[in-house]
């Protein structure tokens, strides 16, 4: 079976700390590959309560361009396809029924919602386990330490330390971005002739 590593996330839009830090943890675990899951937008927007959330083919349509130009990176599409969201375990079972043998990679910002946000965690922990990566100011191995429920799973959670520059790369800071863009654009289209709006955004 082939040893991966399974990166579920919103991917609302990639980033290039999800692509690096992809590579990144595999070749720190020794794997043989990453395999990005997205999950559906209505998720996105109903349970984890991001106000916006970009369409579930664009998300998938972006990350498998981005897939192209990496080998040792696969998408898939088990989840946005579903009619529901599956669960985090379930599609960790189905991908090693397709003949993978998988381990969950996140970022130490989820691990403070295992607890109470998640199902099947000891179930993760003890079949699959997880790999976790450092975000922003946090010391993963603090957080485990310091909370009970998490000091009893960490058998199985691997802390693995960030590059610096990619600790505070959030997908947030982009949409953001894009916000700005689409409100200065909108103020832009009222003061200026028509014909040379086109000229001005691109």
């Amino acid at each position: 079976m082939k040893k991966v590593l399974a990166f579920f996330g919103a991917f609302n839009p990639p980033t290039i700390a999800h692509i690096q830090l992809g590579r990144y943890a595999m070749e720190q675990t020794a794997r043989e590959g990453v395999l990005y899951v997205p999950s559906k937008s209505v998720y996105i927007e109903s349970e984890q309560g991001k106000s916006f959330a970009l369409d579930d083919r664009e998300r998938l349509s972006m990350l498998r361009a981005v897939a192209v130009h990496h080998s040792w990176m696969d998408v898939i599409d088990r989840e946005i396809c579903a009619d529901w969201q599956p669960r985090t375990y379930e599609t960790l079972c189905w991908l090693t029924e397709q003949g993978y043998q998988p381990t969950l990679l996140m970022g130490s910002d989820k691990l403070p919602e295992l607890e109470h946000g998640w199902k099947y965690v000891e179930e993760i922990v003890s079949e699959f386990g997880i790999v976790c990566m450092y975000r922003g100011t946090d010391d993963v191995n603090a957080m485990i330490r310091n909370d009970p429920y998490l000091c009893r799973l960490s058998h199985g959670i691997l802390a693995l330390e960030t590059p610096g520059d990619l600790k505070t790369v959030s997908s947030s800071e982009v949409r953001e971005i894009l916000r700005n863009r689409e409100e200065l654009c909108a103020r832009l289209k009222a003061l200026v002739p028509p014909e040379i709006y086109p000229a001005l955004v691109k």
